[in-house]
């Protein structure tokens, strides 16, 4: 008995599943005939040049400037480095402190 409720389970859940995977898989397929649509703009020379350096400006950002920035936003080192969040900076109730 166990094993047929069991059996009942897995087949319900399957059943329930493939019209998921199927859309997804319409909404991948269509996603895929976009990318491949060409236009003008992938011409450009500049393109080139995006492609060479945006390598190299992506694993400097990851590599260097997120620890860098993880660093100097600690609690205990933000005051040495004058660290404010972006939100804090331009708020008008920090205004109001100084006036």
């Amino acid at each position: 008995m166990k094993r047929l409720i069991a059996a009942v389970v897995i087949a319900m859940s399957l059943m329930l599943a493939v019209p998921t995977v199927r859309a997804q898989t319409a909404a991948t397929n269509q996603e895929l005939a976009e990318a491949d649509h060409y236009e003008d703009a992938f011409s450009n020379p500049l393109r080139l040049a995006y492609y060479l350096i945006y390598p190299v400006g992506f694993t400097a950002e990851w590599l260097i400037m997120r620890p860098l920035h993880y660093l100097i936003s600690r609690p205990y080192l933000s005051h040495f480095f004058g660290y404010r969040p972006i939100g804090e900076e331009g708020s008008y109730e920090r205004m109001g402190e100084h006036m």
